[in-house]
């Protein structure tokens, strides 16, 4: 006994689903053929991938060694916390002022 519940839709996405997979097929084949035929361009562009995304990783140490040595410069300057048990109230350029204007 065969059921048929699939519809005219469920068969054009399954069409076009195979021939998207036989496409990226395709392309893999002619891709892996290519590096078949010129093993040495395929190396260079390799080595100068991986040359250039090394500079952008020394690059980006180089950054976070500098924003730790900001943070450290920034922790030396820092008052000391309080050591007894009456807190500590910091005030700079402190200016209030109150209007009273409820009527």
């Amino acid at each position: 006994m065969v059921l048929r519940f699939h519809t005219r839709q469920l068969s054009q996405a399954t069409r076009g689903l195979a021939a998207t997979v036989f496409i990226v097929g395709m392309l893999l084949i002619g891709f892996g053929m290519l590096i078949f035929a010129l093993p040495e361009l395929f190396a260079y562009l390799a080595a100068g991938v991986f040359f250039f995304v090394g500079l952008s990783i020394i690059f980006y140490a180089v950054r976070l060694f500098l924003a730790a040595s900001a943070m450290d410069r920034a922790a030396d300057q820092a008052p000391e916390p309080p050591t007894g048990d009456e807190p500590v109230v910091y005030r700079k350029n402190v200016s209030v002022r109150v209007t009273d204007d409820q009527t």
